[in-house]
């Protein structure tokens, strides 16, 4: 079986440093957890970094986390499903939304849950995923501060994620400038402004982060030890808090060219015969997991002599050429593992998790 790995240490490393980070510029940030799918093994090292707030958008999730920790306040960060109100409320002590209905619905199960459920309404900045259109937003909050047992706790904004729109200053002084406005206009106090993620961090060592910024969800640069806003790795932090080990099912020399007929295969695509390959073999290693794990493309192989070739349903086939390494069935191969893959990686049941 495959197994992904957590280390503890690195973890922790970027943790403390992203902590620090924030707290200097008196910016809140809540730990990003759905990369973690729940699973409680990890979830206990992230609860015991003691965060502020997690945040995650999958309402199991959540109630792992409140089962393990009932203190621990939580934000669920997409538009709350309509079926879902009762257990975001339950699970939730947060919740970002769009939708003035939506919101209703929250209302009136807080009241039957007696709870006070807070919100934080997303506007919408120009990456077209969720939001409010800018021209709604006064009216918008006009109608939700008028709805028992909800109490607005912030706005924000998400960018990046849907079609790589980047934060920039101008953005995100809209998104102050909303805050101002919201609160003179209606004479309430906004605490959260929720314009900050991974990709927005490098801008505060820019010094083009607006200062009314104050809150951050972070999730890729914890993990990963990234900068996101240019796609590289960041030297001011850890990578590898995730990595893989996938064991050698099989190891044959084989050619490097398939002989018969071809049609398409299991993802639908046709095999373009390379001539230059016809005639030649290679050492081929078969490993214990495949596309419904994960992508090839998210995972990277330590020992940088090794290829890929294919891949199935259950298992991967690299190349490794000679072999001068003497690989053999039973030995593991390491992997570094970028955000997707470690989050296809913690979504299988058939990949073993530890922490070290």
């Amino acid at each position: 079986m495959a197994t992904i790995t957590l280390h503890r240490e690195r973890l922790r490393y970027n943790f403390e440093r992203l902590d620090y980070l924030f707290k200097t510029k008196y910016i809140h940030w809540s730990v990003v957890t759905k990369i973690l799918c729940g699973n409680e093994l990890f979830l206990k090292e992230i609860l015991a970094l003691n965060p502020a707030q997690v945040c995650d958008s999958r309402v199991s999730n959540l109630k792992v986390i409140k089962k393990l920790n009932p203190e621990m306040e939580t934000i669920y960060i997409k538009p709350t499903p309509a079926r879902s109100v009762s257990s975001v409320v339950k699970y939730a002590d947060i919740s970002m939304n769009t939708n003035i209905e939506t919101i209703k619905s929250l209302s009136e199960e807080a009241v039957k849950q007696e709870k006070i459920h807070k919100i934080i309404i997303m506007i919408e900045l120009g990456e077209l995923r969720e939001g409010v259109m800018r021209e709604d937003v006064l009216n918008f909050y006009k109608e939700v501060f008028e709805l028992p047992n909800i109490k607005v706790v912030g706005l924000g904004a998400n960018l990046s994620c849907l079609f790589g729109v980047l934060p920039n200053t101008d953005k995100l002084i809209q998104l102050c400038l909303y805050k101002q406005l919201i609160e003179a206009t209606f004479n309430k106090m906004i605490p959260y402004v929720s314009g900050g993620s991974s990709v927005t961090i490098p801008l505060i060592f820019k010094k083009m982060l607006p200062t009314g910024i104050n809150h951050f969800r972070v999730g890729e640069t914890l993990y990963q030890g990234t900068d996101v806003y240019k796609d590289e790795i960041s030297n001011l932090l850890k990578q590898d808090v995730f990595t893989l080990q996938a064991e050698i099912i099989e190891l044959i020399e084989k050619p490097m060219v398939p002989d018969g007929d071809f049609g398409t295969n299991l993802e639908g695509e046709s095999y373009q015969i390379k001539e230059n390959l016809i005639g030649k073999t290679s050492f081929r290693a078969i490993l214990d997991l495949g596309i419904l794990d994960l992508d090839r493309v998210n995972i990277f192989p330590k020992d940088e002599s090794i290829g890929y070739f294919g891949s199935s349903s259950d298992m991967i086939i690299l190349d490794l050429g000679e072999n001068n390494q003497n690989y053999k069935v039973g030995d593991l191969l390491d992997f570094s593992i970028n955000y997707m893959g470690a989050l296809r990686a913690m979504n299988s049941n058939y990949i073993e998790k530890r922490v070290v």
